[in-house]
């Protein structure tokens, strides 16, 4: 499928965003080169114009952080035609007046991951600049997107751990002094993964916990965290709507065009 006929505009998030699309939305069984990805992507109308949604883990969360088929998710986003990518997210934070209903944009990303596959280029001598891993295009429509009932931060440095466990409170400690906002599992590869690609790509991270180094107590739990999340979805999910309705244009922008005058070992899907 091309471009021309395929969503332009992409979300990669969790399973309550099916209900984004009508009864008119339709699945494509995507093959790639990496394997199947995490589920079949669902493509419908969203504020009027066509959008892809990937569960990242999988229809029934089958997948942990670490074991995401991050690269057949990307590659088959791009084979459909998919240019721009919304990808929102749980977080913790790692500051005291961040909580729990707090929704930051990142436009920083230190990776703690390891082990995970994390990009196409095993070979070809292909370096991709990294440096702003974020588009700032996309930023731009979703702080412009904020709602009411959450407190929308416009900038913010997420790190992503390698998981599925949580972070020590020494290490939540040590991540808060580097001067960093936001701890998640999830967002790399994912972001390098875009860029290599080509694609557009911007996190939108919504705070579900104090991490464990700010918080007395036991720490972190996945049931609060999944319940934190449950309660402020529906608004979370207003908020991509309108980011939705907000982003100018289908294309890859310049700033993530990053490939000009590079001879790649292979075509872009």
């Amino acid at each position: 499928m091309s471009s021309d006929s395929g969503p332009a505009l992409a979300i990669i998030g969790g399973s309550g965003f099916y209900d984004f699309f009508g009864a008119d939305a339709r699945s494509l069984q995507v093959d790639t080169p990496y394997g199947a990805p995490s589920a079949p992507i669902t493509v419908g109308e969203v504020q009027g114009r066509l959008v892809a949604f990937l569960p990242r883990h999988g229809r029934s969360h089958e997948y942990s952080p670490h074991t995401v088929p991050y690269q057949a998710n990307l590659w088959a986003l791009r084979s459909i035609g998919v240019r721009r990518v919304l990808a929102p997210c749980a977080v913790g934070s790692l500051r005291a007046d961040w909580g729990p209903g707090t929704v930051a944009v990142p436009d920083q990303l230190v990776d703690r991951t390891s082990g995970r596959a994390q990009t196409y280029f095993d070979q070809g001598g292909i370096h991709v600049s990294f440096a702003d891993p974020y588009c700032d295009e996309l930023r731009a429509a979703a702080t412009a997107s904020a709602v009411p009932e959450l407190t929308m931060r416009d900038a913010a440095t997420m790190v992503v751990v390698q998981g599925p466990r949580f972070s020590t409170r020494a290490e939540s400690r040590w991540f808060a002094a580097q001067g960093w906002e936001l701890v998640n599992m999830t967002g790399y590869p994912e972001a390098v993964l875009a860029r290599e690609l080509e694609m557009c790509y911007a996190a939108i991270a919504m705070v579900t916990d104090l991490d464990a180094g700010l918080e007395a107590g036991e720490g972190v739990s996945a049931a609060a965290v999944f319940a934190e999340f449950e309660r402020n979805l529906v608004p979370f999910k207003e908020l991509v709507r309108r980011a939705v309705a907000a982003i100018d244009g289908e294309d890859t922008c310049a700033h993530c065009r990053v490939h000009d005058g590079v001879r790649l070992p292979f075509e872009l899907p």
